[in-house]
């Protein structure tokens, strides 16, 4: 979902987070909860779609005629990076201008600070190719929910790093992110992120690689529903 919540640090969603250098190292980590890396995590997230998918079908297919209303093609794709480097497309509602691309180009060639703004965490707190529809739908998370096909799909997960875009993996310094699938949520999406710079995911990343485990996921969800009750997104 568009997670730009104000919720909880990466450690144990409430502790201190690592250190920057813990984040960049290669990972050293990955044999924990074994069982539940490479079973069932999956089955978690097969089990959490299908129950939550007649509801996700109902506000996608709503929102989808809304935003075809306002003008736009319903549904918005992008190529990301996911487990071990593979490129999958992410699916999500359109929250942006069809000419988003273009907009944003002009924007940081005529502004200097957004210019440096978007440099360093690859977002803007003043967008301004959302429109007025995406606005709520990202502070509702709705415009996220068709990456449920993914999950179901295997590209991602309910709970892992945010979705990288292809060009921005040179300015990820980290390795921890290659060994998970994407998640629609995680612990960078549900901490205080308007405070870190998209270098820093590696930081959560790393941390939830470290402690992956049912109850990991369970208290990262658990903070999802209530960040996204609150309309917090973006």
């Amino acid at each position: 979902m568009t997670m730009h919540y104000r919720e909880t640090s990466p450690s144990h969603l409430n502790a201190k987070p690592l250190h920057r250098a813990e984040a960049v190292r290669p990972n050293v980590n990955a044999t924990n909860a074994p069982l539940y890396r490479g079973f069932g995590k999956r089955v978690l997230d097969l089990i959490l779609c299908a129950l939550g998918a007649p509801f996700a079908l109902i506000l996608v297919g709503l929102f989808a005629i809304l935003v075809a209303r306002d003008g736009s093609k319903p549904f918005y794709s992008q190529l990301r990076v996911g487990q071990n480097g593979r490129t999958y497309r992410m699916w999500k509602l359109r929250s942006m201008v069809p000419d988003a691309d273009q907009k944003l180009e002009a924007h940081l060639a005529r502004n200097a600070a957004a210019r440096a703004e978007w440099n360093k965490d690859q977002k803007l707190k003043t967008d301004p190719r959302i429109t007025p529809l995406g606005s709520f739908m990202r502070r509702a998370s709705i415009d996220e929910l068709p990456q449920l096909f993914n999950v179901i799909k295997g590209d991602m997960s309910l709970v892992g790093p945010r979705p990288m875009m292809l060009s921005q993996q040179a300015l990820y310094p980290g390795q921890d992110y290659y060994d998970l699938r994407p998640g629609i949520t995680g612990t960078w999406q549900v901490s205080d992120r308007n405070q870190t710079s998209f270098a820093e995911r590696a930081v959560f990343d790393a941390d939830y690689n470290r402690r992956i485990s049912l109850g990991e996921d369970v208290r990262i969800l658990a903070a999802t529903v209530r960040v996204v009750l609150k309309a917090t997104g973006y």
